[in-house]
């Protein structure tokens, strides 16, 4: 189901954000720090995990890294490489699942990365150390993984509620696209759909619906402990940095 969620929301992901093109140089600019920061200057090649349309990918390799990307969603993956290529960049985009990592790659990374909220598209701790345990084998000595979540330690949670999640009014050439949510919480899990209303001048507005995203609403210190149990020895929540907690797990 979310590997048609996000085919679904491709064409419109780069809407949920003011200015996409401007995001991935800001978002990059603070991940560049950080590495930087907490891995030296040892860091020169990154594979994003979970790579969507390019938003961490595209500026990251735009600051200079070698960066491969992979993503379950082909539709995203296609814009992808479509931006790339617009921007002449050199970046390995294709298909895999973060899940099954020792079969999608040959040689290990500097870093491995996973940001937007992805990691909680796996739906249980045990499934999320078995992805742990795959990337610390993919992760060259002195290297890491460094992954940004959504603080589930503040969204309140009952055993079932239906909440609607407004997101954005983007402005479109001729028009706006309004986006909101619709989130199917119940217990420690919520089912995401996102509506997106799209008005343009003279024409029957349309809407579209990206449907069956699903999350499990893992907090950050079940992550450190993860990350530990998976083999890295140190582990840091940075909470104050990117536009969502970063956990950064560093490799000996």
């Amino acid at each position: 189901m979310t590997i048609e969620f996000y085919n679904q929301l491709a064409p419109f992901y780069r809407y949920l954000y003011p200015d996409w093109d401007a995001d991935l140089k800001k978002q990059a600019a603070i991940l560049d720090q950080v590495i930087k920061e907490y891995y030296g200057g040892e860091v020169h090649t990154i594979l994003d995990a979970a790579c969507g349309i390019g938003t961490q990918a595209i500026g990251l390799a735009e600051m200079g890294y070698t960066v491969t990307g992979r993503d379950i969603s082909g539709e995203a993956v296609k814009l992808a490489k479509k931006e790339a290529k617009l921007r002449g960049l050199e970046i390995d985009f294709s298909v895999g699942d973060m899940r099954d990592l020792d079969a999608n790659l040959t040689e290990p990374f500097d870093l491995i990365i996973a940001c937007d909220n992805a990691i909680p598209h796996l739906l249980s701790m045990k499934e999320i150390l078995t992805t742990f345990k795959k990337i610390y084998r993919n992760i060259k000595p002195g290297g890491g993984c460094l992954v940004s979540v959504r603080d589930y330690s503040k969204m309140t949670r009952r055993s079932k509620e239906t909440r609607i999640v407004p997101r954005r009014v983007q402005q479109i050439e001729g028009g706006r696209i309004i986006l909101f949510d619709l989130w199917e919480i119940e217990g420690d899990y919520y089912q995401i759909s996102i509506y997106m209303l799209e008005e343009r001048a003279g024409e029957e507005p349309t809407i579209s619906i990206a449907r069956g995203g699903k999350y499990y609403c893992i907090e950050t210190d079940q992550l450190e402990y993860l990350f530990l149990q998976a083999g890295f020895p140190k582990v840091v929540t940075l909470r104050d940095r990117y536009f969502q907690p970063l956990l950064i797990a560093k490799k000996e």
